[in-house]
């Protein structure tokens, strides 16, 4: 088997790129994603967007019971031409034996940006639902007004079930019981 080199996959724009190109992008300050075979390539993140996931992270972590892990950033092969890296995701202890994630999270979490807001509800949320991610959160860092949004799977259909914003508290019980608040990005 030979190693392709990013320069390689992306020079061949007649055909659509797959989970197994994935694994031959390049380590660097960039995420690689697919969106049905096409190469999507993100910048690194803010400061603020770091904040909140690290602190999403703490939190989650602490509460995290045993056969769950708390990832950051993990690849997950949702099909062959479907590739998404979550900001933060919780997943069974027994599926770190691959090098992306390939069966659904209990929780994928995305902190909204400007320019991701809209994706982060609406394109992500679509795929991920398809894929059966029990729960989806979407964290809203503003200073001035975080809000925390929270979808979960019924009957196959995302619903929102709760959206607190600042010092409200949400208490989640999907994944696991976990009580926070959308200001945990603040200072």
């Amino acid at each position: 088997m030979s190693v392709m080199t990013a320069p390689d996959v992306w020079s061949d724009q007649g055909r659509a790129l797959t989970v197994e190109d994935m694994e031959n992008m390049p380590d660097d300050e960039f995420r690689y994603e697919l969106d049905d075979g096409v190469l999507i390539v993100s910048p690194a993140p803010s400061n603020l967007h770091q904040r909140a996931v690290t602190r999403l992270t703490m939190i989650l972590g602490a509460a995290c019971p045993a056969g769950f892990e708390v990832l950051v950033g993990p690849g997950v092969n949702i099909t062959r031409f479907q590739h998404r890296v979550p900001d933060l995701a919780v997943v069974r202890s027994d599926s770190m034996h691959t090098v992306f994630q390939e069966r659904p999270p209990a929780l994928v979490a995305e902190v909204a940006s400007p320019r991701t807001r809209l994706y982060d509800r609406n394109r992500k949320k679509d795929v991920y639902e398809r894929f059966g991610i029990p729960s989806y959160w979407i964290v809203d860092p503003d200073p001035d007004k975080p809000e925390l949004m929270v979808f979960e799977l019924r009957d196959g259909r995302y619903q929102q079930v709760a959206q607190v914003a600042g010092d409200e508290p949400l208490e989640a019980a999907i994944p696991f019981r976990v009580t926070l608040a959308a200001a945990l990005v603040r200072a």
